[in-house]
């Protein structure tokens, strides 16, 4: 395939049309408007349909709707946005609706700023609205990784019944970078896969096979089975579906934990670092829900390894889980800056030089 230059949020979009969504509801917010802006014109061409809802309420409820056909359904949000629409987020969660839900995160809290941030971990991974669900949640560091990703990600959503969410800061969505696109998926609902979804019943058809798209249970009895399939869904898929990269592992000195763009950056230092003669490697989770504790441990365990350093674009989000994964086996610092001041190589490099020098 030929690589195409191309603006990320175009190209997530692209992605999104090319893995069969046929649906598309959503509101303007910097700074991810480009998605909404590119699915109103592809759209139309190809027979699907693009609505801007009067909220992010309003969207993610047509979401919620839409999904429950069977059919391939995306949003996409900013942060504030994203905070709008957790209700509608946990209806389909405790429907069980497969659908893709695009958060570009920008800066917070409130309305912040319009620049990056990795400041929604921990609504994304913890639950941003209310009961206990989860959410498949990958955060790819550019953006034919996000391409990638998108490809296979509603094939993850229906397999499990689950919400799939990107979580993916500001660069990714507005820088450039050259992609392969792939091959358009040619996807139909196909309601004897689908028996679950709303695909159309008459008198006369059997009642079992009857679609109802719920979250309600009323009694303890029917909430808590339901829950428990709810569990036993989501261990599945921390059993199945931890994705991560290793980058420089192999006889480390320190490790660094981040993901998305801050990883790019930390590679970066990485490289600095190994012409001062010092190793230095990165575990990168991609899954961030479930998270690969058992993979950061293993790097971690090695016997040259002395210290963690968690860098990211926040204040520490992600590090709980880091801690988590280490388990106190090893020191783990922090390095990261909120209010979108990004993390820069040669600070990333004197923050290592400074573990090194025990300081």
């Amino acid at each position: 395939m030929a690589l195409t230059l191309m603006k990320g949020s175009e190209a997530i979009a692209e992605a999104a049309i090319r893995a069969g969504a046929r649906f598309f509801f959503g509101y303007p917010i910097t700074p991810q408007t480009e998605i909404p802006e590119y699915m109103a014109a592809r759209m139309p061409e190809i027979g699907g349909c693009f609505l801007q809802a009067e909220s992010e309420v309003a969207a993610i409820n047509m979401v919620y709707g839409a999904a429950g056909t069977g059919a391939r359904v995306v949003t996409s949000s900013s942060s504030p946005g994203v905070s709008l629409k957790q209700e509608g987020i946990s209806y389909c969660a405790g429907a069980q609706v497969p659908c893709l839900i695009i958060n570009v995160m920008r800066g917070g809290p409130g309305l912040g700023n319009i620049q990056a941030s990795q400041g929604d971990y921990f609504q994304a991974v913890k639950g941003g609205g209310n009961g206990d669900y989860h959410l498949l949640t990958y955060a790819p560091a550019s953006v034919q990784e996000a391409i990638d990703i998108m490809m296979f990600a509603f094939d993850k959503a229906e397999q499990y019944r689950i919400p799939v969410l990107f979580l993916a800061d500001g660069i990714i969505a507005q820088m450039m970078e050259p992609v392969e696109l792939p091959e358009m998926v040619d996807y139909k609902v196909d309601p004897e896969k689908k028996p679950w979804a709303c695909t159309g019943w008459k008198a006369g058809d059997d009642p079992k096979k009857r679609g109802v798209i719920n979250s309600i249970y009323i009694d303890t009895e029917s909430l808590t089975v339901h829950n428990n399939e709810l569990q036993a869904c989501y261990k599945e898929v921390v059993e199945n579906e931890q994705m991560w990269e290793e980058f420089n592992c192999e006889g480390a000195e320190y490790i660094i934990t981040a993901f998305g763009t801050v990883a790019r950056i930390a590679k970066s230092a990485i490289t600095q670092l190994k012409e001062k003669g010092i190793n230095v490697g990165l575990v990168r989770p991609i899954t961030v829900w479930p998270f690969p504790y058992d993979a950061v441990k293993k790097v971690v365990d090695q016997p040259s390894v002395k210290a963690v350093l968690d860098v990211e674009l926040n204040e520490g989000q992600m590090l709980q889980d880091v801690k988590l994964a280490v388990n106190g086996t090893k020191e783990v610092d922090f390095f990261g800056h909120c209010g979108s001041l990004m993390p820069s190589t040669d600070e990333i490099v004197n923050k290592i030089l400074s573990m090194k020098e025990g300081k």
